[in-house]
């Protein structure tokens, strides 16, 4: 049995298919450009500035209450369609993090010296006229979820930053990292596995026994760097092996586990799957950072 990967950050992405098409692109694709100033017109003597009441503000920037309610109704409906009960304060909490993280991240991004051009955020709402049909078939589905075309291209401009950042940040995870080849023999039982430890104290191969317990995989764990797999009891016990060891019985999330580790090598080539937990993981670590160094407000 292997142990999974912890769980994927499932990122809500506010306007379904078609943004995540535009989350999803190269970051060379996304035509940021650097950022230049833009000259602020100063009011006339008489003009009279009414700040707009923001649902979401993330240092002095922010979500107009209008546009938080619209993205919290389709969200709501989105999870509906899902056959998911999710209360009122959960589905709150859920837009207003996923708002917090990609402003978080736009920021950072124009902070770095990067914005979206109006003329890529064009271009890629002329792309996206393209996939869907053509401009009536893109205003009919903004229309049918609930957008006014600039809020629209609002959220269109923000997860685009957000994702150069996103991509920036997993950009800097390397590719290779220290990590160990692990068998194990896995039992739901502690008795059991304590008879197990006495065989192997007896003098049976780990891996012949390996197989008398699970035939199939015969115990096979394959490779892993820290920070892979979803209980750390595993990863602490197989990085204190040396090749050729075996653990004593450990307790874990799926029961009772003898660890055996076959080898170790401190720049193995991270698997798919495991070059995007690690950069899933960088993420999430960049965005508590963040959070803990950001001014974040919410209306009441």
């Amino acid at each position: 049995m292997n142990y999974h990967p912890l769980p994927r950050i499932l990122a809500y992405l506010s306007i379904s298919l078609i943004l995540a098409l535009s989350a999803c692109a190269a970051p060379g694709s996304l035509g940021l450009v650097p950022a230049s100033p833009t000259p602020i017109p100063s009011p006339s003597p008489t003009a009279t500035l009414t700040p707009v009441p923001l649902a979401v503000s993330v240092n002095g920037a922010g979500i107009p209450i209008p546009q938080f309610n619209a993205e919290l109704a389709r969200y709501q409906k989105a999870q509906a369609a899902l056959g998911n009960t999710i209360s009122l304060d959960a589905a709150t909490k859920a837009v207003r993090d996923e708002y917090v993280n990609n402003l978080l991240l736009a920021q950072a991004a124009a902070a770095s010296g990067y914005n979206v051009a109006d003329a890529s955020l064009q271009s890629r709402i002329d792309s996206l006229d393209t996939q869907i049909g053509g401009p009536d078939k893109l205003a009919a589905w903004e229309t049918a979820h609930g957008y006014i075309d600039a809020d629209f291209r609002s959220e269109l401009r923000l997860q685009m930053a957000a994702a150069l950042m996103r991509d920036k940040i997993a950009a800097s995870i390397p590719a290779t990292a220290d990590q160990v080849h692990v068998n194990q023999i896995l039992l739901y039982n502690a008795d059991a596995a304590q008879q197990a430890l006495g065989y192997l104290k007896s003098g049976w191969k780990f891996t012949d026994l390996a197989a008398q317990y699970d035939p199939v995989t015969k115990g096979e764990l394959g490779w892993f760097p820290r920070g892979y797999l979803s209980d750390p009891a595993i990863e602490n016990a197989a990085f204190a092996l040396q090749p050729g060891q075996y653990s004593d019985v450990i307790q874990t999330q799926a029961g009772y586990a003898i660890l055996y580790l076959v080898e170790r090598d401190p720049a193995h080539l991270l698997s798919p799957d495991a070059l995007l937990t690690l950069q899933e993981h960088a993420v999430q670590s960049w965005l508590a950072q963040q959070r803990n160094t950001s001014k974040i407000l919410f209306a009441p």
